[in-house]
């Protein structure tokens, strides 16, 4: 049985959105991207609560964190994931307009899979999701739980 590719992207900018969700789409890179608007919608859909209660079961193959997130910031989101035992196996990768050492040197202490500035020019920025995507939803072996039966 097929299985589906699922990535989780935290992200507040609907233009850096668009941009994340056609790049992965163009490369075909995932089955599915369930969009979240702040840290709080994050770790609802991951722990299946609110609005995301009868979600599939199973975890995505990756996080693709913002760290300016309303609500619940970043930093925070990444701190519960990885504090969780049924989580922290989930690859995040921070993904973030922040060039601040203090928040680099943070996101790994709280143990980020990577730290990746998002680039302000349009070309450079859709490359780099393209292979953000194509490492973690192609070559990278994701953790136990991390795919979802297909329907």
């Amino acid at each position: 049985m097929s299985e589906l590719k699922r990535i989780l992207l935290a992200e507040d900018s609907p233009n850096d959105v668009e941009l994340i969700l056609a790049a992965l789409e163009e490369n075909k890179l995932a089955n599915e991207v369930a969009v979240v608007r702040d840290g709080e919608e994050a770790l609802d859909y991951l722990y299946r609560r609110g609005l995301f209660k009868l979600r599939m079961e199973g975890y995505p193959l990756v996080v693709l964190l913002d760290l300016k997130l309303p609500k619940v910031n970043g930093l925070e989101v990444l701190a519960q994931i990885k504090a969780d035992t049924a989580l922290r196996r989930i690859p995040v990768v921070i993904l973030t307009s922040s060039r601040e050492e203090q928040d680099l040197i943070r996101s790994y202490d709280l143990g980020t899979n990577a730290y990746v500035v998002k680039p302000l020019d349009f070309h450079e920025f859709v490359n780099a999701i393209k292979e953000l995507g194509l490492f973690w939803a192609a070559i990278n072996q994701p953790p136990p739980g991390s795919r979802f039966p297909a329907r």
